[in-house]
């Protein structure tokens, strides 16, 4: 069993109800687009108008790990990462409230989501039995999808199949 669908598989099973599905889709974008926005402050100027954020650094090793992990689920969240990337620039250099509020707000919204779909779900987050999780969802939310679109459906089957044999 490759290492995608072991760790897919092995989420997949926090997240059986549709509903909690849902607001996975839409609460891991809202985290991440939090972090992005809170971690573009402070940047480190390079000089000559170049300059680096902790959520540069973030995005580009996050990026090369989701990569190693599989390359085109791994090239969407790379391109998402470094949208967020641009977009958390674009609004730090908007006022420090301005920048917090989008930041936190977009973070507490995203995981106010997340603790909802768990009581649907009637199941703890993935991430109190295992932390490695926090890095599988936004994973998870490409693989949905793409299976929601059609794509990959090996991979789906694989993932089906490996739960149906833990179960």
């Amino acid at each position: 069993m490759s290492r995608l669908v072991r760790q897919l598989s092995a989420y997949a099973e926090y997240h059986r109800n549709g509903h909690n599905v849902a607001t996975h889709m839409v609460g891991i974008p809202l985290i991440l687009f939090g972090i992005g926005v809170l971690l573009s402050r402070p940047a480190i100027s390079l000089g000559e108008g170049l300059a680096v954020t902790p959520m540069m650094i973030v995005a580009v090793v996050a990026g090369i790990l989701y990569l190693r992990i599989d390359v085109g689920f791994g090239a969407v969240l790379a391109a998402f990462l470094a949208l967020v990337a641009w977009a958390g620039n674009a609004v730090a250099l908007w006022s420090t409230g301005a920048w917090l509020a989008i930041g936190l707000g977009s973070f507490v919204v995203g995981w106010t989501l997340q603790f909802v779909g768990h009581y649907f779900e009637g199941r703890k987050p993935a991430f109190v039995d295992d932390l490695s999780s926090l890095f599988v969802g936004p994973l998870f939310v490409v693989a949905e999808l793409a299976f929601l679109l059609g794509l990959r459906q090996p991979v789906r089957r694989a993932i089906e199949g490996a739960q149906s044999a833990a179960r």
